[in-house]
């Protein structure tokens, strides 16, 4: 350990209220000028993915072009659903992009020991920081959730209604994950502070610690801000556009921009937890003493925070979308038993660490267990035979319009053959449309 639990925070509270006020603004225009830069970025990214130009036109290079779409968006025309529950449609946008700043409070941008001077006041690079700052970021993430699950039911609609459920079993099914990757950091760190956290990492990030926790965040991440292959909440393919389809001009932009939002905030959580936050990367910190003190940390956790943003871009331009089945049974038969047993497993290391027990016997008491069970697991799936074919029962007859309406069949029944009535076309063209041959001779 680096230092002392919480030995950081007591640099937090005692800036002045302007101090407060300026911080608070360079978070929100931090978050902004990111959103509009990723979706640039990301349009230009897929369409080199797919070898098309992209946008070239609003600007130079088009780097103007998500101000462009933003202006459009100002200027449309905001229409009301007339079978709308009002209230609540036009405060669901606003649910979902007011969480989504504040969870980047809690984000340092450098070290906590009051490094920089802003107009003569030493200060740290982070607008807050507590305890419990990891909780508050579930908190503020679980929160914009429910702004979707409003705005699929107030539209008074049936596709964004079928969207908000998608997102409330989404946000339940990958939270938990996303929970426990967080709390193998915490018993690793002994802290749930994010300041806290970064200082633990060094000189090894828990990316590499914590590889497994690592993964199942990643995977969680992308779950939580409906981002392909998981956007199953606004499926165009089957929902028109999901929880967002009765909404335009201003109050759509404001759905965007809370994706958008999301996504930043995840990934700086990602750096905050996994990737060193804003210390510098491995060669960088060998050879240069100063790369983690003064103003240079903003560099090294915002090149992290873009290279995780190329990874959501990446992803949405590589992969394309999971079934819903899939989806729930990746968040709930694959992440939760993975997290736990990681959790487990690192759980008895830290303890068996704390007893003072040395290596060699952390690995011995810790992977011989696991040894034996995957032994056994291996043996039953390979003395496991193969069942024997049981009698087929006969297919019932299945009649689709028993009850007056068109019913699917269930397994085993079979739909009768559909009467046709016989073809009306010439013998030599239908002979021809089913293969028969009419040569000279035949």
């Amino acid at each position: 350990m680096t230092s002392q639990p919480y030995e950081t925070l007591h640099f937090f509270g005692q800036d002045p209220w302007w101090l407060v006020l300026l911080k608070a603004v360079f978070c929100f225009a931090f978050l902004v000028l990111t959103v509009l830069i990723a979706i640039v970025w990301e349009r230009k990214v897929v369409a080199w993915m797919q070898l098309r130009i992209g946008p070239n036109r609003h600007g130079p290079w088009g780097l103007l072009q998500s101000l462009a779409d933003g202006v459009k968006l100002a200027l449309k025309e905001d229409l009301v659903v007339k079978g709308a529950d009002k209230p609540v449609y036009i405060l669901a946008p606003i649910v979902c992009a007011i969480p989504a700043f504040m969870a980047f409070a809690v984000i340092p941008f450098g070290p906590a020991g009051n490094e920089v001077s802003i107009f003569g006041t030493r200060t740290p690079l982070q607008l807050t920081d507590f305890p419990v700052a990891l909780l508050y970021i579930l908190a503020t993430a679980s929160i914009g959730i429910y702004g979707i699950v409003l705005a699929g039911w107030s539209s008074g609609s049936t596709y964004p209604l079928l969207g908000g459920l998608r997102s409330a079993a989404q946000m339940i099914s990958y939270e938990i994950a996303m929970g426990l990757s967080f709390a193998a950091v915490f018993i690793y760190s002994g802290s749930m502070s994010t300041s806290e956290i970064v200082a633990h990492q060094q000189p090894t990030w828990f990316a590499a610690l914590l590889p497994v926790s690592f993964i199942v965040y990643v995977i969680a991440m992308v779950g939580e801000t409906n981002r392909a292959p998981f956007d199953l909440p606004e499926a165009e393919g089957e929902l028109v556009g999901g929880f967002n389809t009765e909404y335009s001009s201003l109050k759509f932009a404001m759905f965007m921009l809370a994706e958008y939002v999301n996504m930043v905030t995840v990934s700086a959580v990602a750096s905050t937890l996994f990737l060193g936050g804003w210390r510098a990367p491995w060669p960088v910190s060998t050879f240069w003493e100063g790369a983690n003190h003064g103003w240079w940390p903003m560099l090294w956790i915002t090149l992290k925070i873009q290279l995780l943003l190329f990874f959501f871009i990446w992803l949405r331009g590589t992969l394309p979308r999971l079934r819903y089945d899939q989806f729930m049974k990746l968040g709930w038969k694959v992440l939760i038993p993975v997290s736990l047993v990681w959790l487990v497993l690192i759980a008895s290391v830290r303890a068996l660490r704390n007893e003072g027990y040395g290596f060699g016997e952390v690995v011995l008491y810790v992977g011989a267990p696991v040894g034996v069970v995957l032994l056994l697991a291996l043996l039953r799936d390979f003395l496991r035979k193969q069942p024997e074919p049981e009698d087929v029962p006969p297919k019932a007859d299945f009649d689709p319009m028993v009850g007056g309406y068109p019913v699917p069949p269930l397994p085993g029944q079979v739909l009768p053959p559909v009467p046709r009535r016989r073809s009306r076309a010439p013998k030599q063209l239908h002979d021809a449309l089913n293969g028969a041959d009419h040569s000279e001779g035949s």
